[in-house]
């Protein structure tokens, strides 16, 4: 096996953070390859787009591909209470006049497949069925990776640097024991799909809906197209798996927990499997070693409430795609020059884990909050389209009078430690 050197970055994972990261790299007139191990288009879950997603997507050149798609459009967020009392819903173009307050409710396989399609038409090369099996280091420094093709063709790829956008395999926190689980929010999901299920009307047609359940769990409601709709529900694991494991009978257990679910769910017909994960935030101890730098799920993962994780893909394959650039233009790799990068992408997501933690805490609502606060609501919104790089302090100050917050970690920052890896 014969290295191959001809490479300015080796991304590891085609999805979002992976292709957007490519994409953006190409653009600067890197020489990029993608290792996917899967073929596209593939399943995946994670339908729900934030309104800030529409920034990475046009700065990648994909924004008009999505516009002229048959995805469903998304203006709002809302929340139901068990007795299926809708609360006010966040109409995005009632807090900012712009393009991006409409976004989109999505199939991840066709999502996916723009975002690969774009990256190779904006020069990154992509290989399929490509799985990368470890990550070549000397010494401190990450070399490159090993990877095997599906018809057994052993790769070994060195390059510059290397990005880790291996989604929730998360090939390098997994393999370095970085991982740190978030304790608070060890949820579990189950979640199916639905035909002819109903919908609302006008601009609430293709809302996302959190409905709740008792214990401060929650159904997604997301309307897509062809006549679909994903529906999931998110609790802790003892209390869903009380009495049965049997998905199915667990899910329309819950159904009936919640009058707006129960009542939309009526004349639609569910389809296909149902499908269940669990375990769902974590963050990596660290966001990049040298030659290395992480990105997307596989740098971090939070509680899908509010959708913010294809958002932080997206957004941070663009900040990642930058900043490796600028890296490589200063001759300039080691872990501390993406320091900068983890500690935005940690702020961002510090934001968002306290919203979240406010979400989950029994003592807190959107309606107690916003009654004893109406100025915050901007803040809130901002929060919940994605536009994380203002000032929440006002916002923190109120939901920390009504819910338990989250201590600030300390975790995601770059290695400069020695590694604990031989070289290979």
């Amino acid at each position: 096996m014969v290295p191959d050197s001809s490479y300015d970055v080796v991304i590891i994972g085609g999805g979002p953070a992976g292709c957007t990261a490519a994409a953006v790299l190409a653009m600067h007139g890197r020489r990029v390859i993608v290792l996917e191990k899967e073929k596209f288009p593939r399943y995946h879950v994670g339908e729900s787009m934030m309104p800030y997603c529409y920034f990475p997507l046009e700065r990648i050149g994909a924004l008009d591909r999505v516009k002229n798609s048959h995805f469903i459009r998304k203006y709002s967020v809302q929340f139901v209470r068990q007795n299926g009392e809708v609360t006010q819903p966040f109409y995005f173009f009632q807090h900012y006049d712009h393009p991006s307050s409409t976004t989109w409710q999505i199939l991840r396989s066709e999502f996916d497949q723009i975002l690969m399609d774009n990256a190779r038409e904006k020069g990154a090369e992509v290989l399929e069925e490509t799985k990368v099996n470890e990550i070549l280091w000397d010494g401190d420094r990450a070399l490159g990776v090993r990877a095997v093709r599906k018809d057994g063709t052993e790769l070994e790829l060195r390059a510059p640097m290397t990005i880790d956008a291996s989604g929730r395999d998360a090939l390098t926190i997994a393999r370095r024991g970085w991982r740190v689980m978030d304790e608070k929010l060890r949820k579990i999901a189950i979640w199916t799909y639905y035909r002819g299920a109903r919908r609302d009307s006008g601009y609430d047609e293709g809302a996302t809906t959190v409905a709740y359940v008792p214990q401060k769990g929650w159904f997604w409601y997301i309307p897509l197209h062809e006549d679909v709709v994903s529906v999931g529900i998110v609790a802790e694991r003892d209390y869903l798996f009380k009495g049965t494991r049997d998905l199915r009978t667990i899910f329309e257990r819950e159904i009936r927990k919640n009058k707006w679910i129960e009542e939309h769910l009526a004349q639609g017909e569910q389809f296909g499997k149902y499908f269940t994960t669990s375990e769902f935030s974590y963050r990596s101890r660290y966001c990049a070693a040298d030659g290395l730098v992480l990105a997307g799920d596989a740098f971090g993962f939070l509680d899908p409430v509010f959708s913010s994780g294809l958002f932080l893909a997206l957004w941070g394959g663009v900040k990642v795609g930058d900043v490796v650039h600028a890296a490589l233009n200063e001759g300039e790799v080691r872990a501390e020059r993406f320091a900068e990068y983890g500690s935005e992408v940690c702020e961002s997501m510090e934001t968002m884990r306290k919203l979240v933690y406010a979400f989950y805490d029994r003592g807190f609502s959107f309606k107690k909050l916003i009654t004893a606060y109406p100025d915050v609501r901007p803040a809130l919104t901002d929060c919940l389209i994605g536009h994380l790089q203002r000032d929440f302090g006002d916002l923190v100050k109120g939901l920390g009078e009504f819910a338990t917050l989250p201590e600030p970690t300390t975790y995601g920052h770059p290695l400069t430690e020695p590694l604990c890896a031989s070289s290979s």
